[in-house]
């Protein structure tokens, strides 16, 4: 009797405690959607860009008075967070959606008070002039004429963002605002030709052309000051510095790993890779290079083979016209072998479009994902293939062609669609918590896209194709030598011919690519370390809990159990997987 009553108790304080937990969640839940409301009504256009689309009319106040207030929201939220919700009485799961909404708080907090994009970045107007516009007609599921009405509303509101750019920005570096001076001109085109592209079929159309007149006029006189005004006194400084850089790859990568630790896990990896290149590169020398002599087995001759083997590859390509059915043509057969080897379950709908690029925002790459909005997931995913860009002359034409040859245009739809992108953040949509769905790590997202190249060939796709092999480790020592490069620009002082050298002779690129990688890193801090870190925490995992596993390792069931917590930062991912992997597939 006295067992049975101990048993009792222990039941009791069970259901007590999960009852506590559900209570203590559902706060914290409440919590996190007071903070949205708050935060939306002063940021319409991350509200809009998230999928709610309550603000769509309007777009924010950026105003430096507006802009403190930002800062004051998310210290009172930080405050306000313990005293709402306790950790301690949350289940574990809602003890993470605690600790990635405190700490997006603790990051935001940090990056207003040592950064200062909208005086020296120039760049951070266009998603105001263009993304506010642009993904209400591509990425919005309210009516069609709801949309244009929207987008009529915001293109009143642009000569208010475009006065406010120009009270604001002082002095950035030259590198910025160079880009954003092409991306000006290419808002202008926007506004000028592809916007009535996308409202057509609208009794709105006129309403259209009458704002977007407005809009143009206003964009041509900021094109002005961009090109004489703020060019002449552009010479703020890019760098980071290595205090600043460390401090926010912990908190923005959020990772668990220090800024050393990932330049030495980048340049260990940068070594064996090169050495995968040369094993591969030997392998397909003859077939390249007939008769003639593998170059010598020494540091110069390796290289050598690697960088020839590589460029008579690339000559492996389709023609322009035909890269939108070739990328097609791809996805079938990758949808096909994920299914045939249960790589993981598909997303059913597939809600995934294979578009052909705008022109307006062609010219950095062959491709990206535009993925559905994770609070309106029921819109399409974009897989956007770019055609170059029509005024390219020949040669610049030709060079892309090779880079983006019919080999890496697999690794790259591997990358971008299935099983990447598309199909982790279709995942990431469905997770029930809002706060996961709603805060991504960038970390988490990259890095599976990275790792998702390797694994499809390792299990066989492409047949042991080696010339698919080459491109796949080409593409992954972009990765890897990006995370160099990032920590190196910012935290040394690091020339520009020292990174041409590094990413033309080390990671084998183009002087093109190289040097649009240079002006990336400058224009950026922390960003291109994404990959690799995330990369590096997957793979990492996967030999885990593989080993750990031993035979009853599954891999479509253990890439179903990472991807089944949505975007969540990678420190958390080995807890998380190894619980699901306890219950049912």
């Amino acid at each position: 009797m006295w067992r049975a009553f101990l048993i009792g108790i222990v039941i009791s304080m069970g259901i007590f405690n999960a009852v506590n937990a559900q209570n203590a969640n559902t706060k914290l839940e409440v919590f996190f959607k007071a903070h949205l409301d708050e935060t939306f009504q002063i940021r319409p256009l991350e509200a809009t860009l998230t999928g709610d689309h309550r603000f769509d009319h309007l777009l924010d106040d950026i105003s430096a008075k507006s802009r403190t207030g930002w800062q004051s929201l998310a210290r009172r939220q930080l405050a306000a967070l313990p005293k709402a919700v306790k950790y301690a009485d949350l289940s574990r799961d809602g003890q993470i959606d605690y600790e990635i909404l405190r700490d997006d708080l603790i990051r935001s907090i940090w990056l207003g008070e040592n950064t200062r994009p909208f005086e020296e970045d120039p760049r951070i107007y266009g998603g105001y002039i263009s993304d506010s516009v642009f993904s209400l007609l591509t990425q919005s599921t309210l009516p069609k004429e709801t949309n244009v009405s929207n987008a009529i509303a915001r293109m009143k509101e642009i000569p208010r963002i475009v006065a406010v750019a120009k009270q604001t920005l002082r002095n950035p570096p030259r590198q910025l605002l160079e880009t954003a001076i092409r991306q000006n001109r290419g808002a202008i085109g926007y506004y000028e030709k592809g916007l009535f592209e996308q409202a057509t079929d609208t009794p709105q159309l006129d309403s259209v052309k009458v704002a977007a007149e407005s809009v143009v006029v206003a964009l041509k006189q900021y094109q002005q000051f961009l090109e004489g005004e703020l060019l002449a006194k552009a010479k703020g400084e890019w760098r980071l510095g290595k205090a600043k850089f460390s401090r926010k790859l912990e908190l923005v990568l959020d990772a668990g790993f220090t800024a050393d630790q990932v330049l030495a896990d980048a340049e260990a990896e940068f070594a064996r890779v090169q050495r995968d290149l040369y094993v591969i590169a030997r392998q397909l020398w003859s077939r390249h290079f007939p008769k003639m002599p593998l170059p010598t087995d020494d540091a110069e001759g390796r290289r050598a083979t690697i960088a020839r083997v590589i460029a008579s590859v690339g000559k492996e390509h389709g023609e322009p016209d035909a890269l939108l059915a070739d990328a097609r043509a791809t996805v079938g057969r990758i949808k096909q072998f994920i299914r045939e080897n249960d790589i993981l379950r598909l997303p059913e709908p597939d809600r995934c479009k294979i578009l052909e690029m705008p022109e307006f925002r062609r010219g950095n790459s062959l491709a990206y994902l535009e993925s559905a909005l994770p609070l309106d997931p029921a819109g399409p995913s974009t897989y956007a293939i770019s055609p170059p860009p029509s005024d390219w002359p020949a040669s610049r034409v030709l060079s892309f062609l090779e880079e983006y040859n019919s080999h890496l245009l697999q690794v790259l739809t591997i990358h971008e669609a299935y099983p990447g992108h598309y199909v982790q953040l279709e995942y990431s949509n469905r997770n029930p918590s809002l706060i996961r769905r709603v805060m991504q790590s960038g970390v988490f997202i990259e890095g599976w896209a990275v790792y998702t190249e390797q694994m499809m060939l390792d299990q066989g796709f492409g047949v042991g194709d080696p010339a698919l092999r080459l491109n796949q480790l080409k593409f992954y020592l972009r990765t890897v030598v990006n995370a160099i490069l990032d920590h190196k620009m910012h935290c040394t002082a690091m020339t520009d011919d020292e990174a041409l050298r590094l990413l033309m002779e080390g990671g084998f690129q183009s002087e093109g690519e190289a040097k649009l990688k240079i002006i990336r890193a400058k224009q950026s801090s922390v960003q291109l370390s994404t990959y690799f870190v995330g990369r590096m925490a997957h793979y990492r995992l996967r030999q885990q809990i593989q080993r750990e596993q031993g035979d009853r390792f599954h891999l479509g069931r253990y890439h179903e159990a990472v991807l089944d917590h949505g975007s969540v930062p990678v420190k958390f991912l080995p807890e998380l997987v190894r619980r699901r992997l306890t219950q049912p597939r």
